[in-house]
This record gives C-alpha cells, sequence and structure tokens, in this order.
C-alpha cells in the first residue's frame, strides 16, 4: 500500500526533476518563480436539456465526474430564468469540480496517457485552443473513456469539458509546459 506522506504523483515529479529545468533553459527565466507550472484544472459536463426534462440527469453528471475526478463535484444551476429554452432559475443543469496540487497531477497523467488514446479516431489535440493568458481548453464527446466510468451502468454519454490553467504569460510558454508533459498536439 502507498505511504500517503511519502507518495508524489509520476507528473509532479517530472515537473520539479527535468521539467522545471528545460523551461529555464528554452525561455531563459532569470528566478524559479518565473517558471511556469500548472495552477489548477477544471472539469465540466452540462447536462443541458436533458437536465431539463429530467432532474436526475444532473445528478447522474454529478456522480459520474465525481467518479473521474476523484473528488467531489458540485451541481451547476442556471443563474436566471430563459423561458425559450424552459429553464427556471436554480434549475439543476449540469455539474463541475476544480483539481488543484496532487489530484491535478494524477489526472493530468490519467488524461494524457489513458483517456486521450481511447478517444474514437484520435489524431491529437489541438494546439491553438490556448486563451492568450496561457490556459488551454479541450472538449471531450464521450466521457465515457475514462477507466474510472463503468461502460455497462452508463444511463447517458455526457460531453465535458476540460480547461488548464497555468501560470504562463504567453500561449507559447503554456504550449511548451503541457508539450513537457507530453500532451499530444496535433500542431
Amino acid at each position: 500500500m502507498l505511504d500517503a506522506a511519502t507518495y508524489t504523483p509520476r507528473l509532479k515529479a517530472a515537473y520539479k526533476d527535468s521539467i522545471r529545468a528545460a523551461m529555464k533553459e528554452e525561455f531563459g527565466y532569470k528566478n524559479d518563480m518565473m517558471i511556469p507550472r500548472l495552477d489548477k484544472i477544471v472539469l465540466n459536463i452540462g447536462a443541458g436539456a436533458e437536465a431539463v426534462k429530467d432532474s436526475k440527469k444532473a445528478k447522474s453528471a454529478q456522480e459520474d465526474l465525481t467518479a473521474i475526478a476523484g473528488q467531489q463535484a458540485v451541481i451547476t444551476k442556471a443563474k436566471k430564468s430563459i423561458a425559450g429554452f424552459r429553464v427556471r432559475e436554480d434549475m439543476p443543469l449540469g455539474a463541475k469540480v476544480t483539481l488543484r496540487g496532487d489530484r491535478m497531477y494524477e489526472f493530468l497523467d490519467r488524461l494524457i496517457t489513458i483517456a486521450l488514446p481511447r478517444v474514437r479516431d484520435f489524431r491529437g489535440v489541438k494546439g491553438t485552443a490556448f486563451d492568450g493568458r496561457g490556459n488551454y481548453a479541450m472538449g471531450m464527446k464521450e466521457h465515457i473513456v475514462f477507466p474510472e466510468i463503468n461502460f455497462d451502468k452508463v444511463d447517458e454519454v455526457w460531453g465535458m469539458d476540460i480547461i488548464i490553467c497555468t501560470t504562463a504569460q504567453t500561449d507559447a510558454e503554456a504550449k511548451a509546459l503541457l508539450k513537457h508533459f507530453n500532451m499530444p498536439f496535433n500542431s
């Protein structure tokens, strides 16, 4: 059994051992605090129209997201009513979770090594999906590519958003950081 006090996620150890030095050399940072690092990863499932028809769908999305993240997800609710979509204020519409620290590195490791290769017709992730401030956003059409989800017990296949927030100042720095983590960019 692993001792929680001495266990360090694989990607976190790689960052400390080699990635920081490589980034410092590549961009010529003057001190170690300038080196970009991962800040947080935000996961979101929007149940949308299914949640409007059946309020249990948001709860199902929350349970699946909790299993994927390894941390309790919260249900997101509508901020205001929209009659055209039959949405009322405070109606549950999806789930989200924010990962930091060791859980963030563990999730990124599972995403890169297990989940992305299981995506059908996978040719890499888009290398242009940065926001200009060093954050990367991607979407997945099916949440069932994660090994924590039992395919037989899934009642609905959800799409999900994954936002990787870094402390990088530019997109080039953030892309270099994610490349060092072996993120499979297609461009």
